[in-house]
């Protein structure tokens, strides 16, 4: 078993920058095509693109507000067209922290919104590529977080509620979608640097403090994430269903 994903087709929400492009681009060198969405960043999503097409795949980028169901009904069948008409990998990789802001000063609106983004968007996403996934059987993989298992920081309930529901939706898509030959994983990285979140929310002038409480004793990159990945989306992941890899350098533990 190897990692060859020669002729696969993927779709990645939000594949245009951070851990998503990382993601796009290591799908393409191990030789799928990519349809790849974003929200913001254009110049960033057909950077990424390029960078797919020089590892000698196609690729393809639509804007997408994931928390639309109205509009993932539209583009992920653009998508999968675009594609060829077929679909073998979904990785539902858009999701969002928004801002920090503690329970006594929120909001319904903050909290239905970060719900949307991270949670309702893989759902919406998922529902929409399964008529393409169980044609052939496929692999999806949710991005959850650290967040998701240890609460997260100060001013981020809304954050880690929506990051641990991942995992359940992940846990029960595994079993409901098993008899269609899909697979469905999570992945839950730690402190990945190098990536627009971080630099947002956490501030590059806290990076060394953190970096000592992780016993790797140095961050993580966006290729951290996409090689756990690629282990869901190859041969080599191919009996593993309702797991999440932990990508925290050794932060936290099952």
């Amino acid at each position: 078993m190897n990692i060859d994903l020669s002729g696969k087709k993927a779709l990645v929400t939000g594949g245009n920058i951070g851990i998503g492009a990382a993601i796009s681009i290591n799908l393409a060198q191990q030789g799928a095509d990519v349809a790849l969405t974003y929200h913001t960043h254009a110049e960033a999503a057909e950077q990424t693109c390029q960078e797919i097409r020089a590892a000698g795949r196609q690729a393809f980028s639509f804007p997408l507000d994931a928390t639309q169901s109205d509009q993932v009904n539209q583009v992920v069948p653009a998508a999968v067209q675009a594609l060829g008409g077929r679909l073998d990998i979904l990785i539902n990789n858009a999701g969002h922290l928004i801002n920090r802001v503690l329970v006594e000063e929120m909001d319904d609106a903050h909290w239905h919104k970060v719900i949307d983004v991270n949670l309702a968007s893989a759902f919406y996403c998922t529902r929409a590529a399964l008529p393409y996934l169980k044609q052939q059987g496929g692999r999806i993989v949710n991005m959850s977080s650290l967040a998701g298992r240890n609460g997260g920081g100060y001013g981020t309930v809304p954050y880690a509620a929506s990051k641990a529901a991942v995992i359940g939706m992940t846990r029960a898509m595994a079993k409901e979608f098993a008899p269609y030959r899909i697979t469905v994983n999570a992945l839950a990285p730690g402190f990945i640097v190098d990536t627009p979140f971080h630099e947002t929310f956490t501030g590059v002038d806290n990076y060394d403090s953190i970096i000592q409480t992780i016993p790797l004793k140095r961050a993580g990159v966006p290729d951290d994430v996409a090689g756990a990945m690629l282990y869901f989306v190859s041969d080599l992941g191919a009996w593993v269903t309702g797991q999440v890899a932990e990508i925290n350098g050794g932060v936290w533990f099952v």
